[in-house]
């Protein structure tokens, strides 16, 4: 697979218009009636299923994904800008809190009149990620729920689909430009060290994004290590544990052996909620199920850079003294891996979760076994930050009320009798955790409150009617 990285770079002069652009719209462009900006969002929708067919056509051609499951996933990045402007319309988002003044405050002294809500930070940066090329992308949901809030969107493309990036954003420009927006509102820049300027420029004031641990955590310490610092949300790596009771062993081995095989294997593995870990009882059938489980042929790896980091996980799992192959593996196209299941056991995993309690980015994955099912509870207490966590489980099980709470405190997202990948669109939804699954554990970036991410609270406090915004007026 051919790098493109290099086909497309962004001038230190055009930044600087970008940049300047951006700053300039931040003002006009935040304060718009979210009827307006709704509007736009709805706009910017069409425009990209008026432009589907050639989108579609550059997509495939770029990241060698399915025509199924781009099509899909293009659904998903106009159906989501979509329910962002719902909630500008509804105008819930803002968070409206108003408090009359009160000579009588019990406090012991006068409360004056304050009246709070939520406004936008100003431009954002959004880094796209790679293994979804439209809705964690250009016009994906950082780029929506920025612009819902209200803020300009500097969008840095990822070099694994530059081309549909650069048409993608020339879709989003001319589909924001028509619709009314400020220019300015909406550019994207090309070049990691274009990303890196502009994280650092102090016009913006924001960033997202997702992809790799180590980058992640490079470009948070600069955004958190400027002279003014910014808020840096980033999705970073998670594993995804799975549970498997004894109970559930008993009743549904091979249903969970079959959903595993299909969730891990999903995208050739190239998920961020893919488990990568599934911990069974050693004396249930599932080893062996697994061990004679049917695996998909394999399927290509999004670019040379996941290749890359998927063979070199997966070969310091096999060097690993206690993991052995259950199935699958054998000798491999790094571009084209074949699907893997390692397996140990949990202790193992207990006493070397930096060697063994690991991403790998890819269709490979770990199973572990355990004799006691308190193994659960103590391997739970000892986890880092996660996207998701999952319990396999029966209702009667005793062990189940002791692990979720622990689960709860490592997950941004637990899930019973389900499986991870796949992450719904919705008002509920929080795709989020503890360090390292991100830099933000407060915050979502997938659902309705993912715009919370780019507004920030303003009281207004004893002000004439006149001249305070409108929607903080009494009516």
């Amino acid at each position: 697979m051919t790098s493109t990285t290099d086909q497309l770079q962004t001038s230190a002069g055009e930044r600087e218009q970008i940049l300047s652009a951006a700053a300039e719209a931040a003002a006009p462009w935040g304060a718009l009636d979210p009827t307006q900006r709704a509007a736009a969002l709805t706009t910017v929708a069409e425009a990209l299923e008026d432009h589907a067919g050639e989108l579609l056509e550059v997509a495939q051609r770029e990241t060698r994904l399915p025509p199924g499951r781009l099509r899909g996933e293009l659904t998903r990045t106009t159906f989501q800008l979509g329910l962002f402007a719902e909630l500008l319309r509804d105008g819930g988002y803002r968070g409206i809190q108003i408090d009359h003044a009160d000579p009588d405050w019990p406090m012991g002294a006068p409360r004056p009149d304050l009246r709070r809500r939520l406004e936008p930070l100003g431009p954002v940066l959004v880094f796209a990620a790679s293994n979804f090329p439209f809705a964690f992308s250009v016009a994906g949901g950082d780029t929506a729920s920025a612009l819902a809030a209200g803020c300009p969107v500097v969008l840095k493309a990822h070099p694994g689909h530059l081309e549909l990036s650069a048409r993608t954003g020339a879709v989003v420009s001319d589909a924001l430009r028509a619709a009314g927006a400020p220019a300015g509102t909406f550019a994207v820049v090309f070049g990691d060290d274009s990303g890196r300027q502009v994280l650092l420029d102090p016009r913006i004031r924001a960033a997202a994004f997702t992809g790799s641990l180590r980058g992640g955590r490079a470009l948070f310490d600069l955004a958190t290590g400027r002279p003014d610092p910014i808020p840096f949300y980033g999705e970073l790596s998670s594993i995804n544990p799975v549970f498997v009771t004894r109970g559930a062993a008993q009743r549904r081995a091979a249903e969970i052996a079959a959903g595993f095989v299909a969730s891990f294997t999903l995208g050739a593995g190239q998920f961020c909620t893919k488990p990568g870990l599934l911990v069974v009882p050693a004396d249930s059938t599932l080893p062996q199920l697994l061990a004679k489980a049917e695996l998909p042929e394999p399927g290509p790896l999004l670019n040379e850079r996941i290749a890359y980091g998927h063979t070199e996980a997966r070969q310091a799992l096999l060097d690993h003294q206690d993991v052995r192959v259950l199935a699958g593996g054998g000798t491999d196209d790094p571009e084209h891996p074949s699907p893997t299941m390692l397996v140990t056991e949990l202790g193992s995993v207990r006493g070397d979760l930096d060697g063994l309690f690991t991403e790998c980015f890819g269709p490979t994955a770990l199973v572990a076994t355990y004799a006691e099912e308190a193994e659960l509870v103590d391997f739970a207490t000892v986890l880092d930050g996660q996207l998701t966590a999952t319990i396999q489980g029966e209702e009667s099980d005793a062990i189940v009320p002791e692990l979720l709470p622990e689960l709860a405190r490592k997950a941004g997202r637990v899930l019973w009798n389900q499986w991870p990948t796949g992450v719904s669109v919705t008002y509920a939804q929080q795709h989020g955790g503890p360090y390292p699954a991100t830099t933000a554990p407060t915050t979502t970036s997938v659902g309705t409150a993912a715009i919370e991410r780019f507004l920030r609270p303003v009281a207004y406090q004893g002000f004439p009617a006149a001249l305070l915004p409108t929607d903080l007026r009494d009516q």
